[in-house]
């Protein structure tokens, strides 16, 4: 398996599950643009890969928030790197976001949160989607990966939340869910040229509190959360030609979680 000569965009890729989806793609060979809005963290990131794996990369710095930044994905790729083969749509909001009216009771959430997480976790993909179809329809291997999550799947367990000031926000669940059918509706539309998957992932481990951290611990068949090394061989599947006969379909990485 190879991704040799083969070009890369991941949104959001400066962070926890795109930088290790960044880590994928380049270990086989493929040149990587991180986009990302942390100018820093981008930066790094970008040089990170570039020493470790020898491979072209590139940060670009974007709001994707901005529908005309978003847009510009696909031109300001190709008029770098003459291609692009592969688009992970990773970006979001997610429910440590530092937001206001959102990781609170349901009766707190705040609408502009809400709309905000509808912007960012599902269109946003969209448009990007959108306007990198062209590019990647030319080589006949154009891989669409979109990133979800289990709330996109199951609704929450509440318990798992109680003596801990985490929560759950209906807005993830419900972009997630959106983001997920999105996948289904444009595998069947850009077919037979590019593919379009998603990947769930089940909860990752970032030093959550004990309490969290054990009541799902006992609710995941295997035991653990995720690390998101974990999610490298669905990425690195999905994105090559080992998958050439899959669309639409949601691969579920959740050490069990869902099927429960």
């Amino acid at each position: 398996m190879n991704l040799n000569g083969r070009v890369a965009v991941i949104t959001g890729g400066a962070g926890h599950i795109g930088y290790a989806a960044v880590e994928a793609l380049a270990e086989l060979g493929a040149s990587v643009v991180v986009v990302d809005v942390d100018e820093r963290q981008c930066q790094k990131a970008s040089q990170e890969i570039a020493q470790n794996y020898e491979v072209k990369t590139w940060p670009l710095v974007l709001d994707l928030k901005d529908e005309n930044a978003a847009r510009s994905v696909g031109d300001k790729v190709l008029e770098r790197f003459g291609r692009l083969d592969i688009l992970i749509n990773n970006a979001a909001l997610v429910g440590t976001s530092e937001l206001k009216g959102w990781a609170v009771p349901f009766g707190e959430q705040r609408s502009d949160a809400w709309r905000l997480a509808l912007e960012v976790n599902l269109t946003v993909p969209f448009v990007i989607t959108q306007a990198c179809a062209d590019a990647l329809a030319v080589h006949d291997c154009g891989s669409v990966i979109n990133i979800g999550s289990i709330y996109g799947v199951v609704g929450p367990n509440l318990s798992l939340y109680e003596g801990t000031s985490m929560g759950n926000p209906a807005a993830y669940a419900a972009s997630k869910g959106g983001l997920i059918q999105l996948t289904r509706w444009l595998a069947t539309v850009l077919a037979p040229k590019v593919r379009v998957n998603a990947i769930t992932p089940g909860g990752v481990w970032r030093n959550q509190p004990e309490a969290f951290h054990g009541r799902y611990k006992k609710l995941t068949p295997l035991g653990r959360m995720a690390k998101e090394e974990d999610f490298k061989g669905a990425v690195a599947y999905l994105a090559s030609d080992l998958s050439a006969y899959v669309t639409g379909h949601n691969l579920v990485v959740d050490g069990g979680w869902t099927a429960w």
